[in-house]
């Protein structure tokens, strides 16, 4: 289980790493392996995000009422494919913001 958080937070983090639109100023050495937090650098963006996920049924991805931003959870019972999903979606979001 923990090679397969490991390989699913990856897959999160790497997009958020290169991406010029999304950030996360945790340290690497502190960051989750179940709940990956993100924001956009701009922030106007967020509702829209959040808004076209839910319209590909990616749900539950807003971020804590205090911090704001993305959280994508990735518990045992998030499969890869998920992960997968969210990351191409990220991406595609990306190229027409």
């Amino acid at each position: 289980m923990h090679a397969n958080s490991e390989v699913k937070s990856s897959l999160i983090y790497d997009c958020i790493d290169k991406s010029s639109l999304y950030y996360n100023h945790i340290d690497k050495s502190y960051r989750s392996r179940l709940n990956v937090p993100f924001h956009f650098h701009d922030r106007s963006l967020e509702e829209l995000f959040l808004e076209k996920a839910r319209d590909i049924d990616l749900v539950y991805l807003k971020g804590h009422k205090k911090v704001g931003g993305i959280r994508a959870s990735l518990y045992n019972a998030m499969p890869l494919e998920g992960v997968a999903t969210l990351v191409d979606f990220m991406k595609e979001f990306e190229r027409k913001a």
